[in-house]
């Protein structure tokens, strides 16, 4: 599944009751019980899962999705946005104590401008998206930037590879680390054609990287399909993981809908003292506002450790 393909609409549980057949605007009103109660873990949404309800405006929704008791939100496509929206976004998170999770380096797609190829042309463009990165992240108040280094370059001996691409990350560490940014880099499971698909591999990378601004992405989503034993692979690479995301499998859905049980991941992690984001970069099992319903729900369900 691709970024830009998330299903729009997302799923609410309000109270013990469920609102099948009525706005969750309405819901949310008539369980002041409910309204505003937080998560154990910080569970940040994306645009569009709560657009039955908040409508297509993001302030609007970044508004409700507070409501609902979320303390952040995601946003991977923060740098193609307007310069005054960006803005606007970071003041009402500002204004609601939220967070501002990941958003994507700009670097022309995650296999693209790959770093493994050792092209200075490559490593100029993940600059630049460095250091567009960083007034972005000041408009949004951001301190975490996902980073994918691109394709294996087949030409080229795997060690080469990684060693350039270790050079180029310590370049756009150094860009970061003067602002307390952290690029989280990000395996993927869409394609074996991309260079970074496993934990102990990003783990390598960023211990030899040496560097506060790099650390791992750890999506458990991807991770499962990559590798499976998440807890015991998070627990050997846990010094250097700093940012979280999730999705279920099969289905890139929402927790409940698939073979993961978040339920013993996210206490792992509670335990474990992460304070951090957990990101819900996945799709939806149900649209409209029982997608919405659902959604809540199961993040209901699984924070209830």
């Amino acid at each position: 599944m691709k970024r830009s393909d998330f299903v729009k609409n997302a799923g609410l549980l309000i109270g013990s009751s469920v609102f099948l057949g009525s706005s969750l605007k309405a819901s949310t009103s008539g369980n002041n019980n409910m309204k505003n109660q937080t998560f154990k873990l910080d569970y940040a949404p994306h645009q569009g899962m709560f657009s039955t309800s908040a409508g297509k405006n993001f302030l609007d929704e970044i508004q409700y999705m507070y409501d609902l008791g979320f303390r952040s939100i995601e946003d991977n496509g923060m740098s193609g946005r307007p310069v005054e929206e960006q803005k606007k976004v970071g003041e009402l998170l500002a204004k609601l104590g939220m967070r501002m999770g990941v958003f994507v380096v700009p670097k022309g797609g995650n296999g693209a401008n790959t770093l493994a190829a050792g092209k200075q042309e490559h490593v100029d463009i993940f600059l630049k998206g460095c250091r567009d990165s960083v007034e972005i992240s000041k408009r949004v108040n951001a301190k975490w930037v996902t980073v994918v280094p691109g394709d294996y370059d087949r030409h080229l001996p795997i060690g080469i590879q990684t060693a350039h691409v270790i050079e180029g990350l310590k370049r756009g560490a150094e860009i970061f680390e003067p602002h307390g940014i952290t690029m989280v880099l990000e395996p993927l499971s869409d394609t074996p054609d991309l260079f970074l698909r496993f934990t102990d591999q990003t783990y390598e990378i960023c211990k030899a990287v040496n560097s506060p601004s790099c650390k791992i992405l750890y999506d458990a989503y991807h991770q499962q399909k990559n590798e499976g034993n998440l807890i015991n692979l998070m627990n050997q690479c846990w010094s250097e993981i700093a940012y979280i995301q999730v999705g279920d499998n099969p289905g890139r859905k929402e927790p409940t809908t698939g073979e993961i049980n978040y339920k013993n991941v996210f206490k792992w992690l509670y335990e474990k003292g992460y304070k951090g984001i957990v990101g819900m970069e996945h799709g939806m099992s149900k649209s409209g506002n029982e997608g919405e319903i659902a959604l809540v729900n199961a993040y209901r369900e699984v924070d209830n450790f």
